[in-house]
């Protein structure tokens, strides 16, 4: 992948022509970085490594930037530097442990099982958001998309074989793992969190008015059954869908001026190293599709000249 680069151009991961490249630029992620750790929260061991670990109040927007340098850095930097960052998370998780208040018992944060389950709520939260929202992501681009992401998976330490690359592999974790999910108090520290970040008091009003509006419409996009946990009902999806799609549209309208002011570090330096004409859009998406059925058709034919030797 990554055509209309320059010629000699570092594409990184994942390149230009990929899903992945369109999806993490797409308006709708914030709404879907916060559905993610909504969802990430319900998993007991998991939200206790981070209560355990860091003080949720008190950096909660550092951990929240952080997550969201992460994922730009290895979304459109140069694959060293997107190795470089994944080498980071591991050599931080590796040392990190946190105890199991039951059985007093520590465990280590880079467990795989806590791993997998970071990976599959974030990407599942990035599909179903920015679907919902409106980016034209057919099921085979979603599959294409979990396919590219096992390339993220790996950087944290993930074998990946061991993350879904697939919605119907998606769904069938997700079925799994739900006897394993509860409401805790971890989980309802998160919760309030996300409804009432702490902000200075200038900027209260703006909290109540705008990032409410992101938290509401995050909660909404949830699975029934995460809603059924955290005993919270929410938005209606008959309201919270076509107001997303509302946010996704004026954010569109927006984003020529928004790049122009404040351009993101990550996209700039990728259409820097590759040309302008890689800047992520939606358009590309049908170039996505294009490059994965050219592939699964060279797929087909070489498994057919194996198999008439």
């Amino acid at each position: 992948m990554g055509g209309g680069s320059k010629q000699g151009g570092d594409v990184g991961l994942f390149g230009p022509d990929s899903v992945t490249w369109q999806v993490h630029a797409d308006p709708a992620m914030w709404v879907a970085g916060v559905r993610a750790l909504y969802l990430q929260a319900l998993h007991p061991r998991a939200v206790r490594a981070v209560v355990q670990n860091s003080d949720i109040r008190q950096d909660s927007w550092g951990r929240l930037i952080r997550t969201a340098d992460f994922v730009g850095v290895t979304t459109y930097g140069a694959r060293a530097d997107a190795e470089r960052a994944g080498a980071r998370v591991r050599r931080i998780h590796e040392v990190l442990r946190a105890v199991d208040p039951v059985t007093e018992q520590p465990y280590r944060i880079d467990d795989p099982e806590l791993l997998r389950w970071v990976h599959c709520a974030e990407v599942g939260s990035y599909l179903s958001v920015t679907r919902e929202a409106g980016l034209p992501l057919t099921d085979e681009l979603a599959d294409l998309y979990l396919a590219e992401q096992r390339r993220s998976a790996e950087l944290v330490g993930l074998a990946p074989d061991d993350v879904p690359g697939s919605l119907v592999e998606l769904e069938r974790y997700f079925a799994a793992i739900r006897p394993e999910l509860a409401m805790t108090d971890e989980a309802r520290d998160v919760f309030d969190f996300l409804r009432r970040p702490p902000v200075p008091f200038v900027l209260l009003l703006g909290r109540e008015l705008l990032w409410r509006q992101v938290a509401e419409s995050a909660y909404a996009a949830l699975p029934s059954w995460a809603k059924e946990l955290y005993g919270y009902r929410g938005l209606p999806s008959a309201v919270a869908r076509p107001g997303l799609k509302v946010l996704r549209g004026v954010v569109r309208v927006a984003t020529p001026a928004i790049r122009l002011a404040f351009p993101s570090p990550h996209i700039k330096g990728a259409m820097e190293r590759l040309g302008p004409e890689v800047e992520p859009s939606p358009a590309r998406l049908a170039t996505a599709a294009a490059v994965a059925t050219a592939a699964a058709i060279a797929r087909g034919a070489a498994t057919g000249q194996v198999g008439n030797k």
